[in-house]
């Protein structure tokens, strides 16, 4: 719910149902008891309920709340979202409605620290990564269960859900190791699926440039004790370019039963896509082409109590056929690549509030697993590949074995937190490692924030890192896990119509893995470099001018991230981590023009550090520079009782540029379509 100003009695108490989502919410109510009924974060480094009710004020006073409704959710604890000593970034469900997208990764491109290399439009597959990382460096949840992809980090959003089916995505920036565990190594992005709060009917129709279609249907169905979620959706488009033509479908379904003892949780979701894969690993053979099948199912407790814990169970299984001719294949082409990974988690984690503050602990266990015809060790006898007329003739294996604890006390108005994670890889000869983290926060006034973290972190190697072979590339089964180091500090400012923040932070990576080669010449190989920083800094700026000046003055937002990374001891060209974007602004307005009327506009520029081999007809054109660009999108959406009709366009003023190497990306993009919601009275 959102407040509007009162008076509050110095011993009332305010009662939400769910918490604001924004960096600067619990500013607000620093100093009063509060009631909260659900509230969980994706980071655990907060003051706790409790500790909030330990000063009241002994005046009466009268403020203006502004809470949004949202439950920020987390693999392990709750915390309080404004005094969590990181940077952590969120989409809520407003935003993405109002955004000019379709798709989670061309969302995420509005977030100043995320870099998303696309190689196809409309969630086809991008390359996320954060503060300069590579993509196979951060960690993927749905629902705050691990779906990163143990093969690569290219199909880590194959997601079984719709843009139409998210209520938000958080996006912790920096290492989150001893939270997550193993290859949060630069970040994390929790995407979280709507929830059935009432009864009611949505769909969403969506056509555009390049035959593009877009549909989606959910239902949500709510009883005093049950919730149930389900929706289906359908995406193709016949391509901007030759053999970049797509099909997605997923359907995803959840259910949350709560009772005095606790909440129950439990998603299944499943996606089947096809696309033409247009120069996507190298430009020799432009005539690619993917096809990816992904099944996700969690279950998971949550219980209430002064010891709260909460086990789950979880399963993953990708399958993919990789193409390198889609039609008229070459005399000495003997077959597609398959794929097949499983993979299998539980965890357990508790925590509790006591005098000394507030101690977590869990553990956890992931195994993961692939069968394949081109990564892996030989079988010894082959498997059939399902549905294909092929077989797998190599698999492997790794299990993790991650347990935590983490400690957090309060004094004053500031907050410390330390703890470790110790992390066993099988087979890995590393034994148990240790990666400890400290952070720091101090409250100096209700809308002003420091805060200070140092924070370390591991990745092990991906399935393709150690085995792939290809015409362009081959693996490295000699690699070792990188490492890192990270300190950030920054200001979090808040106001109630101007808020933002100002972050500096430095990574000190080892032994970082990146593919590399020694000349023109040779093939791409991945190698440990000896060392890799990263220096940089996060600026955001936004002026809720609606509330100061009302409804039809514009909502203005403003990001910049500079980041600067350098390489130590190494001759080699480098394919990811020195391609890192340098600088990065984000700026959006969102105008209200009629009652029922809204734009949203906004801009992107990116200027990438790196080069490239540039090709020209299949044909090496000499090295080039990625160019800075600027892109524009817009979006005008007008509601009408229920309906709500709306039209978009992307790369407004058809801007030529590419992400990754060779890719170009689609020009002018023009969509428009209708959602309807229907409320289901009970």
């Amino acid at each position: 719910m959102k407040t509007s100003s009162f008076n509050q009695p110095a011993h009332d108490i305010l009662i939400f149902r769910r918490w604001g989502r924004k960096s600067y919410s619990s500013f607000l109510t620093l100093k009063r008891t509060i009631a909260i009924s659900v509230l969980s974060v994706v980071y655990f480094l907060s003051t706790p309920v409790i500790s909030l009710a330990i000063e009241q004020d002994t005046t009466e006073i009268k403020m203006e709340y502004d809470l949004d409704e949202i439950e920020v959710n987390a693999q392990r604890t709750p915390a309080l979202y404004s005094q969590v000593a990181r940077m952590v970034s969120v989409i809520e469900r407003k935003e993405i409605e109002a955004a000019p997208v379709q798709s989670v990764q061309d969302l995420l491109e509005y977030i100043a620290g995320v870099d998303v290399r696309q190689r196809g439009p409309e969630g086809v597959q991008a390359d996320i990564s954060i503060r300069g990382g590579t993509f196979d460096q951060i960690l993927v949840l749905l629902n705050g269960i691990n779906i990163t992809d143990p093969q690569t980090g290219h199909h880590n959003l194959n997601l079984p859900v719709s843009l139409a089916q998210i209520d938000r995505i958080e996006v912790l920036e920096g290492p989150a190791a001893r939270v997550y565990g193993p290859n949060a190594f630069s970040g994390a992005i929790n995407i979280v699926t709507r929830q059935a709060e009432n009864s009611e009917l949505g769909a969403v129709g969506t056509v555009g440039s390049f035959g593009y279609f877009d549909g989606n249907i959910t239902s949500h169905l709510k009883s005093a004790k049950w919730g149930h979620t389900i929706g289906v959706g359908l995406k193709k488009s016949d391509g901007y370019a030759d053999n970049t033509d797509f099909r997605d479908v997923n359907g995803f379904y959840s259910n949350r039963f709560r009772n005095q003892k606790g909440t129950f949780r439990f998603q299944l979701g499943a996606s089947n896509k096809g696309f033409g894969a247009n120069s996507f690993y190298t430009p020799m053979y432009p005539d690619q082409y993917e096809a990816t099948q992904t099944l996700f199912t969690s279950i998971r407790w949550e219980s209430s109590g002064r010891f709260h814990f909460s086990p789950a169970v979880y399963y993953r299984r990708h399958q993919d056929r990789f193409e390198l001719f889609r039609d008229d294949p070459a005399s000495w082409y003997t077959g597609h690549n398959y794929h097949l990974t499983n993979v299998y988690g539980a965890n357990l984690n508790t925590w509790t509030q006591w005098k000394p503050g507030k101690t977590a602990l869990g553990v956890e266990f992931r195994s993961q697993n692939i069968l394949s015809n081109v990564l892996g060790k030989d079988l010894d006898e082959p498997q059939k590949v399902p549905g294909e007329d092929a077989f797998f003739t190599m698999s492997d294996q790794q299990n993790t074995w991650s347990a935590f604890l983490e400690h957090t006390v309060f004094f004053n108005n500031w907050t410390f937190t330390a703890g470790v994670l110790a992390n066993s890889v099988s087979d890995s000869g590393l034994g148990v490692n240790f990666f400890p983290g400290f952070d720091v926060s101090c409250r100096v006034t209700n809308k002003l924030r420091l805060y200070g973290s140092y924070n370390t972190s591991l990745r092990m190697p991906t399935f393709t890192d150690l085995y792939y072979k290809g015409p362009a590339n081959i693996g490295n089964p000699d690699l070792k896990p990188e490492t890192s180091e990270t300190l950030e500090g920054g200001i979090k400012l808040y106001h109630l119509f101007f808020r933002g923040h100002f972050v500096i932070f430095y990574r000190k990576g080892h032994d970082i893995i990146d593919w590399t080669k020694s000349d023109e010449t040779e093939i791409w190989q991945p190698r440990n470099l000896t060392e890799l920083t990263s220096v940089g800094t996060e600026v955001q700026f936004e002026a809720r001018l609606q509330k100061k000046l009302g409804d039809y003055y514009p909502n203005l937002q403003v990001s910049y991230l500079f980041n600067k990374v350098e390489k130590l001891e190494s001759d080699y060209i480098s394919r990811y981590v020195l391609d890192n974007l340098k600088h990065k602004f984000v700026g959006s307005v969102s105008q209200k023009l009629l009652k029922n009327l809204t734009l949203n506009l906004q801009v992107v520029f990116q200027d990438r550090e790196g080069t490239y081999l540039k090709y020209e007809d299949t044909l090496p054109a000499g090295e080039a520079e990625y160019q800075p660009f600027w892109e524009f999108d817009g979006k005008l959406s007008y509601k009408l009782n229920n309906f709500t009709f709306f039209a978009s366009v992307n790369n407004l003023f058809d801007v030529a540029y590419n992400d990754i190497e060779n890719v170009v990306q689609p020009g002018r993009w023009f969509k428009t379509g209708v959602s309807y919601q229907l409320n289901i009275k009970q």
